[in-house]
């Protein structure tokens, strides 16, 4: 009810967000000045049952399928082009894109046949990968930024996720001896029982492990998972938000989201955060200026479809205007920051002729503050944009991926 009540506002219609099975075979980025890349690796060596993400058990003979159809993918968006296309970032997410590391060098010489990456190269990290021979490989591939996904060092909150404890030392020990331009080491807060010292003490080992960077992700109960996590009630999780939060700046790190922290000045790890992006492989989303697109979650059927020469879409949404910039402002303010003068250059039109009765009501509220064109969330706002992301990850991403779970190419969703 309440992202209906929001969508209807925000955008000025009843019209839902419809997304079809129908799709552009050739993409048209050519205009998205601030374009990034993403590429999708679904395999791990064991699947954690609280992650919502597409992922399947790693198995060599078919990761080596995938990634062959990976690489056609790549060739049909962005061939037919007599120039390459200038892109900020390439992140490659999963599942564990380390499994893939033997081909990684392959699969960014494919990405650079069509494209100039100007921003560096992230990659997301299970603990176990993080060894010397490992590292010394992705930074020869290209690879700059790491995301290591510790979810807790605390040996109590491993065990309620099913993992493995982190060997802190382990980490330490081997990026100091293969550095990256940016280390980011990814937490789950607001579990049963964590208390701010629980959260203090992960944060300071992270650091003192070889971080320049965090990010503290609010433990989400998606309703398709099989995890027997209880998520902690609203009150409590904001006292702990606010707290990490004051302790990370009091420390003099950096805020760069809603969730990251950065404590050196150029440290900065987000896949999401982009105006316009391509997204690779089975599960990937593509959103451009008119479209948003995401691609089936079968691997099977990516790697069918891609061989016949198809991009292997499942559902597009064309938005209206006001969708898109809906769509827009939801994921600028996950950085903490709007700009007048950005968001003008991307939609052509006064951010404050379209939004100035928000605007205004959220700075009396004191959600945000406005100096030299530039809205910034304020900490109060910080914890009701979580609380109503929270509502749209369950009113709307949780139906998505639920739905495509089960439906290589369904016909039709409405959200």
């Amino acid at each position: 009810m309440i992202t209906n009540l929001a969508r209807m506002w925000l955008t000025r219609s009843t019209k839902p967000f419809v997304f079809t099975n129908e799709f552009d075979q050739r993409l048209d980025y050519e205009q998205c000045d601030r374009l990034g890349l993403y590429i999708h690796i679904p395999f791990c060596r064991s699947v954690c049952n609280f992650c919502p993400y597409c992922k399947v058990q790693y198995s060599k003979e078919l990761c080596d399928r995938y990634i062959d159809a990976l690489l056609e993918e790549i060739h049909l968006a962005g061939g037919g082009r007599r120039e390459k296309k200038v892109v900020t970032s390439l992140y490659f997410g999963g599942g564990t894109p380390a499994l893939a590391a033997r081909r990684l060098r392959e699969i960014i010489a494919a990405v650079g046949e069509h494209y100039v990456i100007t921003q560096g190269i992230g990659i997301e990290l299970h603990p176990s990968d993080v060894t010397v021979s490992n590292l010394e490989s992705l930074r020869d591939a290209g690879v700059t930024k790491l995301s290591i996904g510790i979810q807790s060092f605390q040996e109590k909150y491993q065990a309620v996720l099913g993992r493995g404890a982190a060997d802190a030392s382990a980490l330490a020990r081997a990026l100091e001896k293969v550095p990256f331009e940016t280390v980011s080491m990814d937490f789950i807060f607001a579990l049963p029982g964590q208390t701010l010292e629980d959260l203090k003490a992960d944060v300071d080992l992270a650091f003192a492990s070889g971080a320049n960077h965090i990010a503290l992700y609010p433990f989400i109960d998606f309703t398709f998972t099989d995890s027997p996590v209880q998520g902690m009630g609203k009150q409590e999780k904001r006292r702990l938000m606010d707290g990490i939060t004051a302790y990370c700046l009091d420390m003099g790190c950096v805020r760069d989201s809603i969730w990251t922290f950065a404590r050196e000045r150029g440290a900065r790890y987000s896949s999401m955060t982009r105006e316009t992006f391509l997204g690779f492989g089975c599960s990937a989303a593509t959103l451009l200026r008119g479209q948003f697109k995401i691609n089936t979650f079968s691997i099977e059927e990516y790697c069918r479809r891609v061989g016949q020469g198809v991009l292997p879409t499942a559902l597009t949404l064309r938005f209206s205007p006001r969708q898109r910039m809906v769509y827009y402002l939801f994921w600028a303010a996950y950085s903490t920051r709007v700009t007048e003068a950005d968001f003008e250059r991307f939609f052509g039109v006064s951010l404050r002729k379209m939004y100035g009765v928000e605007l205004w009501a959220a700075k009396r509220l004191g959600f945000v503050t406005h100096e030299n064109g530039a809205y910034e969330m304020t900490s109060r706002g910080a914890f009701y944009y979580h609380h109503f992301e929270s509502f749209y990850t369950l009113a709307y991403i949780d139906k998505m991926w639920g739905l495509m779970r089960n439906e290589a190419f369904p016909p039709k969703m409405t959200l």
